[in-house]
């Protein structure tokens, strides 16, 4: 329903209610019970609850989308880990074949390990895959697992002797700890 104004230029329309509330005008005030004033006040405090509501939900989906990008990135840069975690086994059994080996007796053979060695270390610092340095560094439990306690003058206590198998990190992530001896004071 329109209606015009005295210079015929401005057309009103009457106020709009939202669905299941009725306008302002129409409102029925009962006698005595609650005043005009009253019902614009829990009006207004339920639009604040409205919108501080809305304000928390945007804030939940703002982290979920944060919480989602996280994981994703995650997956990207350490999704790979259970297949690298079945070449390191080769990578030793390399190293060992390389360790008992030869050279004067059976050198064509130790070079294509050797080869075969360098290439696979490759490929894996293609994917960040790094060895852990071990012997002669401080023993750290969280990079080393000690297999053995080894009495010793010639290192200092508590110093990593010996590697049994070589630990690996996927970027700044412990792939797997290395094996080894630790050096204790000698009785």
């Amino acid at each position: 329903m329109k209606t015009k104004s005295n210079d015929d230029s401005i057309e009103v329309a009457p106020p709009l209610a939202f669905a299941g509330e009725e306008c302002a005008s129409e409102m029925v005030v009962p006698d005595g019970d609650a005043s005009l004033e009253e019902q614009l006040a829990a009006k207004e405090k339920e639009a604040r609850e409205n919108w501080d509501r809305f304000l928390r939900e945007r804030a939940d989906l703002e982290n979920y989308r944060k919480r989602v990008g996280r994981e994703k990135e995650e997956l990207l840069n350490y999704g790979n880990k259970a297949l690298l975690e079945e070449i390191l086994p080769v990578i030793d059994n390399l190293e060992r074949a390389l360790t008992h080996a030869s050279e004067e007796s059976q050198g064509a053979v130790v070079e294509g390990i050797r080869l075969t060695h360098t290439m696979l270390l490759t490929a894996l610092k293609k994917f960040n895959v790094t060895p852990i340095e071990a012997v002669g560094t401080p023993f750290d439990s969280a990079y080393h697992q000690a297999m053995a306690q080894i009495p010793s003058d010639q290192h200092e206590p508590n110093t990593v002797v010996e590697e049994y198998q070589k630990g690996y990190m996927l970027k700044e992530r412990l792939l797997r700890p290395s094996m080894v001896s630790v050096a204790t004071a000698a009785k």
